[in-house]
């Protein structure tokens, strides 16, 4: 609603150019479903995935005639957006009070915003945060405001019930879990592997996610297993192959703390907004009739899967 200027004593002479913001990752998940290019542009409330399967029954060759078999359907899934705005009024003569002064023009009347460029890099980078965690921890019965406008992945998935293949069970892992450690968690990692329909395990784009938290644990116990001579090369972006396999594990922050794990193809998501990147517009201007500075940025963003029968999930 407004500047938070509590925690700053009075102005005393300090390097007021130095403004720094800790990191805040942008959202990965969202990043992933759009170089697949399933993104549905031009959704203002929803929107259906149009899905169509056939079969291909094989007769006799060896007669002449006809004999129609086979079926073709067709179904749908629906994306249904959260509509999502973000507004906050800035007084700038909070800050006159404090070092930040330093960055207010000369004169009594501010009609431009401190520090924008760092501001809204900032905003943006907020944004994205809440985007990427909503994505799959979205629930619109939440009383979480930031993640209550739209159902995310986790959400879609306890929804689809059976059609979701469940790896947390006697079939795959022998056992029930109600945890993840560094003592079960490799053991885990490959019951999902062993539980991922065999018609999707070889597709280039089958992957495993988890949070960063469950990726480090997992990371962890495969050092510890003296599994040295599987590399992490991409550590740094939070992904390595699963060991022995191709498919790759990928640690998103819209996972951590759920201790929730899910395989899937990154071409069955789709995600639906109703202008592309619009999360990353927004307008900053003075308003003269309140003497404030305003931020503004409205979207709108919903997710969905296609096949849920090609998904695999480790909910603990």
């Amino acid at each position: 609603m407004a500047f938070s200027v509590g925690t700053l004593a009075a102005y005393t002479k300090e390097n007021e150019a130095l403004l720094v913001a800790s990191s805040v990752l942008g959202s990965k998940t969202a990043s992933l479903i759009k170089d697949q290019g399933n993104v549905m542009v031009g959704v203002k409330s929803s929107e259906t995935i149009n899905i169509m399967d056939t079969d291909a029954i094989f007769q006799d060759g060896s007669s002449c005639g006809f004999n129609a078999s086979g079926t073709t359907s067709f179904t749908q899934r629906t994306v249904t957006v959260g509509k999502i705005k973000v507004n906050e009024a800035l007084c700038l003569k909070d800050l006159e009070a404090k070092y930040l002064q330093k960055a207010l023009p000369a004169g009594s009347s501010y009609d431009s915003m401190v520090y924008s460029e760092e501001y809204s890099n900032r905003k943006a980078e907020k944004i994205a945060s809440q985007l990427e965690k909503g994505l799959w921890q979205g629930d619109s019965t939440s009383v979480d405001v930031n993640l209550n406008k739209f159902d995310g992945i986790l959400k879609l998935i306890t929804a689809a019930g059976g059609s979701v293949v469940d790896a947390n069970s006697v079939a795959y892992h022998g056992s029930v879990e109600t945890s993840i450690t560094g003592s079960n968690v490799i053991a885990i990692f490959d019951s999902i592997y062993k539980a991922i329909p065999a018609q999707v395990v070889d597709k280039d784009d089958m992957a495993i996610y988890c949070g960063m938290d469950v990726f480090r644990t997992y990371t962890v116990a495969l050092k510890t297993a003296n599994q040295f001579h599987y590399t992490v090369d991409q550590k740094a972006n939070g992904e390595f192959v699963l060991p022995g396999t191709t498919i790759k594990v990928i640690a998103l922050q819209g996972l951590n703390g759920t201790n929730k794990i899910v395989a899937a193809r990154i071409s069955n998501f789709f995600l639906g907004t109703d202008l592309l990147n619009e999360e990353e517009r927004f307008e900053i201007f003075y308003a003269k009739e309140a003497d404030q500075v305003r931020f503004v940025s409205e979207f709108k963003m919903g997710v969905n899967f296609a096949f849920p029968d090609e998904i695999v999930k480790f909910f603990v």
